[in-house]
């Protein structure tokens, strides 16, 4: 979530042409713009919408009786968006820490200290989010790998590579070993398999008091509940993705160092390798948790029968699609780009990427108040499809509004706030005459 430059963005001439600098800065908040859509999408699905906290039997129904519209959209959510999104959004991190440090090398300034000062706001902000809105802030998490980040910083390429590969695809088989020691301990199967009933005995428990709270209760009481949910739950499932996304930031230091983004027309052949490549690992990484999807809801598999090594194997190869086709996002909208006309078009997304911590923010106040009891109360209520269709007209909302602030000011409310507090005064917000963006229609 790095902040973008203020420049204003050059109209695009009529032939595909190597973008300059600006442009290239434009891709970047393109592709960051993509990856807010793609979250809001997941948050709304898995967890606005109260979904994820449906009691086993109500799930059920509620898959078997599915119009064939949302059957189609939660298949297609699984395979096109779950996990996909954050994973871009974690990748771009990376990369904007490459480029501030770049830069800062460049002047030779003293880049640590500046960095942990902005981390340090970043993770207040977080802690804020996540206490007093909502359970699932990643800023927090983001902030402290961010400090990880900073030792990764003179590691070579090839290592930062090694690093990554280790925390995305081998830590997830680790961590989901670590969850079932209980029952792979047990002095019999029998001792395990209670051991498992009883561990999601407590989780129905703890998801029936949260979709209680968030469909009736009121900002107080959902918050009360969110904390007693977060401490008990949420955390333990936060905690075993923190390296997971380390993992995330170093493939973006990695391609930030290599100058894939300062030079596109001379990296090409990587994009078109990346789009091949990255199909190829979610196409993989994607069909057996589909099988075992669709096994389960076809009750062929169960939680009770699922054999203990299943998870074990399906963890990194649901990571593996997740990075797959996030490469497939990254390389389809940068080949892209290089097209005048898919460059003006997505072009579009670029200033929601430059507010994109406000953005982010504002996602989570807006389904809030479309979702939860003390809202519209639309948790319960919205299937996939229909969920689908309120996050395209809320990001529409968001693009339209981020093109009109920025026509005025330098950058987001929020980004003011953060930029303001790490620099210890306040940061000039308005724009002069001569600085002001290119029109919307542009």
């Amino acid at each position: 979530m790095a902040p973008a430059p203020n420049s204003p963005v050059p109209a695009p001439p009529a032939d595909a042409r190597p973008v300059d600098a600006q442009e290239r800065l434009e891709l970047l908040d393109a592709l960051r713009g993509f990856a807010l859509f793609g979250i809001l999408i997941s948050n709304v699905q898995m967890w606005f919408s109260g979904r994820v906290f449906l009691p086993r039997e109500q799930a059920e129904a509620s898959i078997a009786n599915a119009s064939l519209l949302d059957t189609v959209t939660r298949y297609a959510f699984e395979v096109l968006v779950s996990g996909k999104f954050i994973t871009l959004f974690a990748f771009l991190f990376g990369l904007g820490f490459a480029v501030q440090l770049g830069r800062a090398e460049a002047r030779g300034g003293d880049f640590v200290p500046l960095y942990a000062r902005r981390l340090t706001v970043l993770l207040v902000l977080g802690v804020l989010h996540l206490f007093l809105l909502w359970y699932g802030d990643i800023l927090s998490s983001y902030a402290l790998m961010g400090f990880a980040l900073l030792l990764l910083r003179r590691r070579s390429d090839r290592t930062l590579l090694i690093i990554a590969a280790v925390l995305v695809l081998l830590l997830p088989v680790l961590t989901n070993l670590l969850f079932r020691l209980p029952q792979l301990l047990a002095e019999s199967p029998e001792a395990g398999a209670a051991a498992v009933a009883a561990a999601r005995e407590k989780s129905t428990v703890l998801q029936g008091r949260m979709l209680t709270a968030i469909t009736g209760g009121s900002w107080w009481e959902v918050t009360k509940t969110s904390a007693g949910f977060y401490r008990d739950e949420f955390f333990m499932m936060m905690l075993s993705g923190l390296l997971t996304c380390l993992g995330r930031f170093a493939l973006g230091l990695w391609a930030g160092r290599r100058g894939i983004f300062q030079d596109v027309p001379a990296h090409l052949g990587f994009f078109r390798r990346l789009l091949g490549w990255g199909l190829v690992a979610a196409v993989v990484g994607s069909a057996p948790g589909l099988v075992v999807t669709v096994l389960m809801q076809n009750k062929v598999l169960t939680p009770e029968s699922m054999p203990v090594w299943l998870p074990l194997v399906l963890a990194p190869l649901r990571n593996l699609a997740q990075v797959g086709l996030a490469g497939v996002y990254v390389a389809g909208i940068t080949l892209l780009f290089q097209r005048a006309t898919w460059q003006r078009a997505l072009g579009l997304l670029a200033p929601a990427g430059r507010m994109a911590l406000t953005n982010y923010l504002s996602q989570t106040v807006i389904s809030l108040l479309i979702f939860y009891g003390y809202g519209l109360g639309q948790a319960g209520k919205r299937g996939p499809f229909a969920c689908v269709v309120i996050c395209v007209g809320v990001f529409c909302v968001q693009v339209l509004w981020s093109h009109l602030w920025l026509s005025r000011f330098r950058f987001g409310p929020v980004e003011w706030v953060w930029r303001s507090l790490t620099y210890g005064k306040a940061q000039p917000m308005r724009r002069a005459a001569a600085d002001a963006p290119a029109p919307l229609a542009a």
